[in-house]
């Protein structure tokens, strides 16, 4: 990349609109790299690694949509889930398929195992599943440090109170610039998880690598359920965070900086081959308790 500007695309799945993809593509324009954005024309969240999209006869839509401040900087507004713009980037649908893809400022932690719900780091993993480099940046709005797990649900109730522009986004910009140069020079592939609290950036006590913890900042649970329905909520999680993850650091005011990997084959297990073997020899054994 030495001999040509750094190409980034900024990207997210809470839409267009939200404030924390500005401020994301500001953090990646002001280091002086070559800045295309394009997002979800509506909120889509909750995606994962989807490929989907509104078409007109058989063509995605897309729009220009200028954003506050960044009038030097393309930006699309497209109906399509975050992976699916990834894979459009990768094939150079909105110029040169970008060397690194930053993907957020997601409202709200993408964090734990839970992570892998996310159209926030869907579209990261779908990136490097191209050779990108990619980061997913998230801001915790629920429990930013003095709201750990174990409110009753009360720092989920008041989210929709808080004007998000008003938000700390500033604080996971700075921080996602300040890995940026270290992105840029890793190894094609390359994944980053960030999460940050919500406040403002003195007071985050430093950036910590962080394991994924084994549940996610929230949980689904079944309110009611009948013969033919069932109704969900989502509440926070009351478990205790593991030493060392994500969610742990978070909870002690820190930033957490998570690498992870797009699905591959898991070289450590061995799976029995041998069928179709005559006679029935060579089936694999019982299934745990079950009976010879």
């Amino acid at each position: 990349m030495e001999d040509r500007r750094v190409r980034v695309l900024v990207t997210n799945d809470d839409g267009i609109r939200a404030p924390g993809l500005r401020r994301l593509a500001r953090a990646a324009y002001d280091r002086g790299l070559d800045v295309v954005v394009a997002a979800p024309s509506e909120e889509a969240s909750g995606m994962s690694a989807a490929l989907s999209a509104v078409t007109d006869d058989g063509r995605v839509v897309l729009t220009g949509a200028g954003l506050d401040g960044l009038d030097g900087v393309p930006a699309y507004a497209v109906a399509a889930s975050p992976a699916y713009i990834a894979v459009l980037a990768g094939l150079g649908a909105f110029g040169p398929p970008p060397d690194v893809v930053l993907s957020g400022i997601n409202r709200g932690a993408n964090a734990g195992h839970a992570l892998l719900h996310s159209g926030t780091v869907g579209a990261a993993l779908t990136a490097a599943n191209q050779g990108a480099r990619a980061m997913a940046v998230s801001l915790d709005v629920l429990s930013p440090a003095v709201a750990s797990a174990g409110t009753g649900g009360a720092a989920i109730a008041v989210l929709d109170t808080v004007d998000d522009e008003a938000r700390n986004w500033a604080t996971a910009a700075e921080l996602a610039g300040w890995l940026l140069p270290w992105l840029v020079g890793a190894d094609p592939g390359t994944v980053l998880n960030l999460n940050v609290p919500d406040v403002p950036v003195a007071e985050v006590a430093g950036l910590r690598q962080a394991t994924l913890a084994p549940f996610g900042q929230v949980q689904m649970t079944i309110v009611e359920s009948g013969r033919d329905h069932v109704r969900t909520a989502v509440e926070e999680n009351g478990a205790e965070p593991v030493p060392g993850s994500d969610l742990a650091w978070l909870a002690e005011g820190y930033a957490a900086v998570t690498a992870v990997r797009p699905p591959g084959h898991a070289s450590d297990v061995t799976v029995p081959t041998g069928w179709p073997a005559p006679g029935g020899a060579g089936q694999p054994g019982p299934m745990r308790g079950q009976r010879e």
